[in-house]
């Protein structure tokens, strides 16, 4: 499963490393968009397989952050 961004920001924080499971609604990143924290939560549980973005990266909306396996 792909973790997309909801909105145009910058990465703040990577809130999980690649290989650590999650649970649903687990933040994996939380964005920065106009001074305000964004988090982004794992929509069901897995394992983070990969991280597509790295902090202070720039994402628009519908860009793929995660992959969750």
């Amino acid at each position: 499963m792909e973790i997309k961004a909801t909105m145009a920001g910058s990465v703040w924080k990577i809130a999980v490393a690649q290989g650590e499971s999650v649970g649903e609604g687990q933040d994996v990143v939380i964005l920065e968009s106009m001074k305000m924290e964004i988090p982004i939560p794992a929509d069901s549980p897995g394992t983070v397989k990969e991280l597509k973005v790295a902090e202070g990266d720039f994402v628009n909306e519908g860009d793929v952050i995660a992959v969750i396996e």
